[in-house]
């Protein structure tokens, strides 16, 4: 990005800031977490099919975006270097996550509140994404306390298809944390191009203002992950694995949003995004409950192809091994009730053998990892609630 490009991008983060007043939400929430961890079987994805056929006509309405560029093996490869190496520890409890299964092409999503702008479900190579398709479009979380729901320690992740410097394709992504009064106490903005910069603007505990910026590498017109960890004070954000912003004292954010840039020759899609309660150290899991549950190793849907953002996860599992010579696991791969039994337990079988197999070639003895699916046989919460059925897509690693 040019210095021109840049300076507006700092004007409006600047301008956000200072005209952030309190919002109010006052529809009912929808029950929002969908499947992390789940197969989809082949029923739904029969019903999903047939539900986009019917929208056809919708999906007209709807602007076609450019596909994205499938990963080469070298780089995501690199990718995955990248994320074992991050020091990212992404959290233990789901509180909020969205991946879009089931949402009708060209609607509102339904797990958002929309601030300002208008946003609506689209494509983008069979993916379904969120598209911010107007200027400052803010779009918000449905949560059951909209104003007061960030842990003193939690996670944020999403996914966003980057734009282009040659091709003049331009996005940037305004991640605004907010406090009780809906004033902004962080805002990290991402301009989302090959040269582009990472512009963050901050409150200290003791209210004194400040801000950094960096460079942001984007993998143009390819799908790009963003972290976000706060604990405490601390704010850390990265992209791809990387971390960019490294801030040891900022004040307690207690929600917030997601907005698009403020010009309208911008493209900004966004997918998987995912709101956790921070980690624990795997090593005091272990010892208190004799076995590791994480949600923080993901899957394409229906397969089971590791995701490479799961390898900052699989690489602490991998070291903790390591550290303890000992340190036997059965990795079990757990669903929840959605789909068939036969199905369910297929997939969670070819997954946990894929952990053992990805642990392996990091260096860890075969004779100590079994695998084992469970499929949905040992459910942690009730089927009967999309929170609940997000407990219950997981990964444990049991000590034996």
């Amino acid at each position: 990005m040019n210095a021109q490009f840049l300076n507006r991008l700092i004007d409006s983060a600047k301008k956000s800031a200072e005209d952030a007043v309190e919002q109010q939400v006052n529809k009912k929430v929808e029950e929002g977490i969908d499947k992390a961890f789940n197969p989809e079987v082949p029923e739904k994805e029969q019903q999903e099919q047939q539900q986009q056929e019917e929208a056809e006509p919708q999906q007209q309405a709807v602007q076609r975006q450019p596909q994205a560029q499938a990963p080469t093996p070298a780089s995501t490869k690199t990718l995955e270097s990248a994320y074992a190496k991050s020091d990212f520890v992404p959290g233990d409890e789901i509180m909020f996550e969205d991946d879009l299964v089931g949402e009708q092409m060209g609607e509102f999503p339904s797990k958002w509140d929309l601030m300002s702008g208008n946003a609506e479900i689209a494509s983008v190579d069979g993916k379904k994404v969120i598209n911010l398709t107007d200027q400052s479009t803010e779009i918000m979380p449905l949560m059951k306390a909209p104003k007061n729901y960030l842990t003193e320690a939690f996670t944020l992740e999403f996914d966003f298809l980057g734009g282009s410097d040659e091709k003049q394709i331009y996005c940037a992504y305004i991640i605004h944390l907010k406090n009780m009064d809906g004033n902004d106490v962080a805002q990290i903005t991402i301009d989302g191009t090959a040269t582009g910069r990472i512009y963050t603007w901050w409150m200290t505990p003791n209210e004194d203002q400040r801000e950094q910026n960096a460079a942001a590498p984007v993998k143009e017109e390819e799908w790009n992950h963003v972290a976000l960890s706060f604990n405490k004070r601390a704010l850390k954000v990265y992209l791809n694995g990387n971390r960019l912003v490294n801030i040891p004292k900022c004040a307690r954010p207690q929600n917030f949003t997601i907005q698009r840039s403020h010009w309208d020759d911008h493209r900004n899609m966004m997918t998987n995004i995912r709101l956790c309660k921070g980690a624990v150290p795997l090593y005091n899991r272990l010892t208190t409950d004799g076995k590791i549950i994480t949600y923080a190793i993901t899957f394409d849907i229906g397969k089971a192809n590791i995701k490479p953002e799961s390898m900052t996860e699989i690489n602490r599992i991998a070291q903790l091994m390591k550290d303890n010579g000992d340190l036997k696991f059965e990795v079990q791969g757990h669903t929840d009730n959605t789909g068939t039994v036969a199905g369910n337990q297929k997939l969670s079988e070819q997954r946990a053998q894929a952990i053992v197999n990805k642990l392996v070639e990091m260096g860890i003895e075969a004779n100590r990892l079994s695998a084992k699916g469970m499929g949905q046989s040992a459910p942690l919460a009730d089927n009967s609630t999309d929170e609940g059925r997000a407990k219950n897509r997981r990964v444990e690693f049991v000590k034996k």
